[in-house]
């Protein structure tokens, strides 16, 4: 059951009314809301609820035992708790999403110099959303030791944080701090809060319906068949990835946003415009901020400390490892390893030039535009983005090679035109194209209109976005691609 589903329609629609019933008695409120996130699970993924569930309690427990240490300032055993809790949270992701991987490339190396081994890989099935709620859990203990926060008492609400069901599949990845402190506030009703939660569901799904899984058709017809077509239409078709990877999962996030905020929630923003910047760190200040700031703070930072002696070497470092921790954890597999390396490398000029800890200002002309230079750098580096998804598409190695190498053996064919798909598309994602770049160059300008009229655009705003889903929408794919990680 995924949120663009007419199922989570029924399911959201009766949590909505029974949860506001229940306000001003926030117990009743959280314990309703923990009630439905355990079920909403459970119609995902019955068989790992129960995982979930155990690693709830055994962090909870861990980071009640971190905040009595620090009362009774024995250091020491905070210390080791929070070393447990980092090991049993980097437990679980290695044994459910790596073991098989690391199993399957020990083996692959040993048969290279001569040594066959009989390992082979267990059957372990992946909880959806793993990825997700394990740096959710660990960041909790996390912060309790460094004074962020002070250890949850209610274990309710802490399950409350790991399972909430708007953002336990796919994020936005959120920090307990200001979690908690909304669950421990009542929600009443908002109708405010429901109107601009409804907006942003509603925006989600046109992202989704009608520009990432209408550009899905066109890109998935050459990239499975990419042996039968033009080094034109695979590029072509890589060009368009980015896009559709952007409309894909910040459409997901906008839905998911927009849940929680009908639910009294807000919840972290997980992108920004990504492709209005000029350089790779600019773009994952942008792009899936949510766990991009998790490993900042987490990874990166202490790293960054730890190395500080190396001075610039050791930032970069520090970059290097972090990025590859950004690649693996996305899958299990050499392309999303070799993904993270190639995006770490492209932080060394940067790092070189001191320009990755100044913001540098985009400068733009007299109509409030980029001028032509930063133009060009922007479409240089979705230009570098296209080229680490290609990597990131590629199911294995060997397929991303294939890939390389058909492309300057085929420039004799011309482009695969899928006419009502890329057509469609384009339209959709034309609307897109406009609607960030208002947001980006020209949001702060302050136009006065009259009151009537915001209503009025609100109404055509709304009816044009549900019009559209209606003649562009495909409603027969509800999977989301960050599903898978």
């Amino acid at each position: 059951m995924v949120v663009n589903s007419l199922a989570f329609l029924w399911f959201f629609l009766v949590v909505l009314v029974v949860y506001y019933l229940l306000a001003p008695k926030k117990v009743l409120q959280n314990f309703f809301l923990l009630a439905c996130s355990y079920w909403f699970y459970a119609q995902v993924d019955l068989k790992m609820t129960g995982l979930l569930a155990l690693l709830t309690l055994i962090f909870w427990g861990i980071g009640h035992g971190i905040g009595i240490a620090i009362e009774q300032e024995k250091e020491r055993l905070a210390s080791r708790l929070t070393t447990l809790s980092v090991v049993i949270g980097i437990g679980a992701l290695f044994y459910f999403k790596y073991l098989n991987f690391f199993i399957g490339s020990f083996v692959a190396a040993a048969d290279l110099i001569g040594l066959h081994l009989s390992w082979t890989a267990s059957h372990i099935i992946v909880p959806i959303g793993l990825s997700f709620f394990t740096f959710k859990l660990m960041s909790y203990p996390l912060d309790i030791y460094h004074g962020k926060i002070n250890h949850e008492r209610n274990i309710f609400n802490f399950a409350n944080f790991i399972a909430f069901f708007p953002t336990i599949l796919s994020g936005p990845i959120d920090r307990p701090k200001p979690f908690l402190k909304q669950l421990a506030q009542s929600r009443l009703f908002n109708p405010d809060n429901l109107m601009m939660g409804f907006r942003r569901v509603l925006w989600g799904m046109f992202m989704k319906m009608c520009i990432a899984d209408r550009l899905d058709l066109y890109i998935s017809a050459v990239w499975n068949n990419f042996e039968h077509h033009s080094a034109v239409s695979i590029l072509f078709a890589s060009l368009l990835y980015p896009f559709q990877m952007y409309a894909d999962f910040s459409g997901y996030s906008e839905m998911a946003i927009g849940v929680s905020l009908m639910l009294g929630f807000k919840v972290a923003e997980n992108f920004k415009r990504p492709f209005f910047t000029i350089n790779i760190a600019q773009y994952w200040s942008r792009w899936h901020m949510s766990l991009t700031s998790w490993l900042t703070d987490y990874v990166f930072m202490p790293l960054n400390i730890k190395l500080r002696d190396w001075g610039t070497n050791g930032t970069i470092a520090a970059i290097m490892l972090n990025m590859t921790f950004i690649g693996m954890w996305h899958g299990a597999d050499w392309t999303f390893f070799l993904f993270g390396i190639y995006h770490g490398l492209w932080y060394i000029p940067l790092m070189v030039n001191g320009q990755f800890f100044k913001k540098t200002k985009i400068l733009l002309n007299s109509y409030g535009l980029p001028t032509a230079p930063f133009a060009w750098r922007m479409a240089g580096n979705y230009l570098v983005v296209t080229f680490g998804l290609m990597l990131f598409h590629s199911t294995n190695i060997n397929e991303f090679w294939a890939v390389l190498c058909r492309i300057p053996e085929a420039w004799n064919g011309g482009l695969f035109f899928d006419m009502p798909t890329l057509v469609n598309g384009a339209i959709c994602s034309l609307a897109l194209i406009y609607v960030d770049f208002q947001e980006e160059y020209f949001s702060k300008k302050k136009i006065y209109l009259p009151v009537w009229t915001e209503r009025w655009r609100w109404e055509l705003t709304v009816t044009v976005e549900i019009l559209a889903i209606l003649l562009f929408g495909i409603f027969d794919n509800n999977q989301f691609i960050y599903f898978q990680f």
